[in-house]
């Protein structure tokens, strides 16, 4: 269901019917006559579709978590919320750009439309950037030839579809201007080869069977989630366009099952 093209309907249905009353129902209405039902429910939806409106589509939108590929950064079941406009004022519904104000950058928690089917939206952490040299190999995150600094710091587990607990290690990794964690299994491989397709600038990628190296085209990124062995990503589905991009995810504000999460901010 595409919510955006839904609300912009909603939006222009109802303020057709408000200016169609100011400027030529209303004039044609004896003095002490009600509005009828179809005026006086549009005019009244007016505002507040109104608002919803222009915060969604400029200011910021709320996400629900639907997925562990974030482990332990979002959970599952988390609410949260995405500054729209840290990355520029697009259009809504089309998503086109109409001001730039800033660019991703790595360690960034973006949420996008995913590459391969728009209607989607996907998160995940930016770690390349346009003209990066993205290097994963033996599950090692390498940058521009500058291995990335991670730490170990625990052991972790969480349980995945209600089947029972998965056990991985939890690391903090310095990617950009602050620390986060990740999870790594140290019984997986660092990238399951028969989930690779093929997506435009395939060519950009060398996959071996220690991991990959690819090279960042112009105006794309590079993303991966945080549980990095159970994260569809670009690893598999490529580079992230910029037009994709919808925005920057901030704040957790609310999780049903753990009421200690609201408010956390999203590092």
């Amino acid at each position: 269901m595409n919510f955006p093209l839904i609300l912009f309907v909603l939006l222009l249905l109802t303020g057709s019917i408000w200016l169609l009353d100011i400027f030529f129902l209303k004039k044609r209405r004896a003095a002490e006559q009600d509005e009828p039902w179809w005026v006086e429910y549009p005019k009244s939806f007016f505002p507040i579709i109104l608002i919803v409106f222009t915060l969604r589509s400029f200011i910021m939108e709320p996400f629900k978590i639907p997925s562990g590929s974030m482990i332990p950064t979002l959970l599952v079941g988390d609410f949260i919320l995405v500054n729209k406009y840290t990355y520029g004022l697009r259009l809504p519904v089309i998503n086109q750009k109409i001001l730039d104000i800033n660019e991703p950058k790595r360690g960034d928690v973006l949420v996008f439309r995913y590459p391969e089917d728009p209607s989607i939206d996907y998160i995940k952490r930016v770690v390349g950037v346009p003209g990066d040299i993205i290097t994963y190999h033996n599950k090692r995150l390498t940058i521009n030839g500058e291995a990335i600094k991670t730490e170990y710091e625990d052991d972790y587990k969480y349980v995945e579809s209600g089947f029972g607990y998965i056990y991985s290690d939890r690391f903090s990794e310095h990617l950009g201007d602050e620390q986060h964690f990740i999870l790594i299994n140290q019984d997986t491989h660092g990238v399951q080869y028969s989930n690779i397709r093929q997506f435009p600038f395939r060519d950009n990628c060398k996959y071996d069977r220690a991991g990959f190296t690819c090279e960042v085209p112009a105006g794309n990124y590079f993303a991966l989630g945080d549980n990095r062995d159970s994260s569809s990503d670009s690893r598999y589905w490529g580079f992230i366009p910029e037009e994709n991009i919808v925005g920057k995810a901030f704040l957790i504000w609310w999780n049903f099952n753990d009421l200690g999460r609201i408010g956390l901010s999203i590092k």
